[in-house]
């Protein structure tokens, strides 16, 4: 699991940022108004990530900060609104205008976002109103937990987040200390899976 990634930026497309770092070059898929808050090329960036994964398919998706990412997981939620639909409304309408319109209920000026309309529009409002500033802040406290991201992966395969901060918290509590990095984060977010189906 990422929770950001920092090093040189080496390229900034429209909705393409790059960032090399140990010798890896990241593709990293951003909002177009995220871009512009990332340094020049060859100077060094930090790029908060979520990444999607499927049988047949793995992709980062960066933001500039936690407040954007914690918008983005939360577009997901809504029906018909999948990672490149979230993209592309968080490139067309900046965030604190975002934030009014759904508090405001503003519907026409959520339709005006590129691609947007208005049925989709109504979606969001229904699901996402009064819940932004909740997600941005409990993004962060997430993310300063040792749980943080471990736990969001687990909320958006459907599980409650006060679970899963229990299952994970029972999990690291039983795996041997001696185990650590990548291979922890991997037993704990298994051990917590099984935990929380039950089996």
């Amino acid at each position: 699991m990422f929770n950001s990634v920092r090093g040189t930026v080496t390229g900034k497309h429209t909705d393409i940022l790059r960032i090399e770092t140990g010798g890896v070059e990241w593709n990293i898929a951003c909002p177009v108004l995220d871009m512009e808050k990332f340094p020049p090329l060859g100077e060094e960036g930090r790029v908060f990530t979520w990444l999607y994964h499927r049988e047949d398919q793995m992709k980062l998706f960066g933001f500039a900060d936690e407040r954007r990412r914690a918008t983005f997981l939360e577009l997901l939620k809504v029906e018909g609104v999948g990672p490149k639909g979230a993209l592309r409304i968080m490139g067309g309408i900046g965030q604190d205008d975002f934030e009014a319109a759904l508090e405001n209920g503003d519907i026409a000026r959520l339709e005006s976002v590129p691609g947007l309309g208005k049925k989709t529009a109504q979606k969001m409002v229904l699901a996402l109103k009064g819940k932004l500033s909740f997600a941005a802040s409990s993004g962060a406290e997430g993310d300063s937990s040792p749980f943080g991201e471990l736990a969001a992966a687990l909320v958006q395969m459907g599980y409650d987040r006060k679970q899963a901060d229990r299952a994970l918290t029972k999990a690291d509590a039983e795996t041997d200390h001696s185990v650590q990095g990548a291979e922890r984060e991997q037993l704990l977010f298994k051990r917590a899976i099984v935990s929380l189906s039950g089996a």
